[in-house]
């Protein structure tokens, strides 16, 4: 099982060290997720980074940076919206309707399927299926190693997402949460719950 990590949806002052230092521990799936921030910022983040971490990195807009930094590939959140024209390289996508799963899986390296749970950071993006409904899409082959699980993914669920059959799980807000961006400077915490992650997909 794979363990993906997202961003957290804004920028703050520790978070390059934080990266690097999850690089360090073993991370090898990070996915850069800004929602509606300038390219500029994740330009920065990245020069803050040491190169031989880029191929672990995907990025969910602004294409163009995965040939400008030579990241791992490109995520597309939007089930609507087409691969940029001539686009060579691995791409993911993300899909919130089980009926949509069987064709998106054919045009995409992975697949997050989203709201399995409520969210963590966004608290109104609110679990879009019942446990009944995710255990009948595993039964149909549709929940496979493609599929990672994403929307209020934590230490306790992960059991559930093995159970069902997740491809991976996606971490934002659980992992986020053991750092106040605006009172700590701190992060071991955070690097401890990684490892508390890792353990549980391993």
């Amino acid at each position: 099982m794979k363990l993906v990590i997202m961003t957290k949806s804004t920028f703050f002052v520790e978070e390059d060290k934080i990266l690097a230092t999850l690089f360090d521990e073993g991370m090898d799936n990070l996915h850069l997720y800004k929602p509606g921030s300038s390219p500029l910022y994740s330009e920065r983040l990245l020069t803050l980074l040491p190169e031989e971490y880029y191929r672990k990195i995907t990025v969910h807009d602004h294409f163009y940076l995965k040939n400008e930094y030579n990241l791992a590939g490109i995520h597309i959140d939007n089930p609507d919206e087409e691969p940029p024209k001539g686009y060579k390289g691995h791409i993911g996508r993300t899909c919130n309707d089980l009926s949509k799963l069987k064709e998106m899986k054919k045009e995409s390296n992975y697949i997050f399927l989203k709201n399995i749970f409520d969210c963590i950071e966004f608290q109104d993006e609110k679990s879009n299926f019942t446990m009944p409904q995710l255990e009948e899409a595993a039964k149909q082959g549709l929940i496979d190693k493609k599929v990672y699980a994403l929307g209020g993914m934590g230490l306790e669920n992960i059991r559930i997402a093995k159970s069902l059959g997740f491809g991976g799980v996606v971490i934002c807000g659980d992992l986020w949460n053991q750092f106040d961006i605006h009172n700590q400077l701190d992060f071991k915490e955070l690097i401890a719950q990684f490892e508390r992650l890792r353990k549980a997909i391993s």
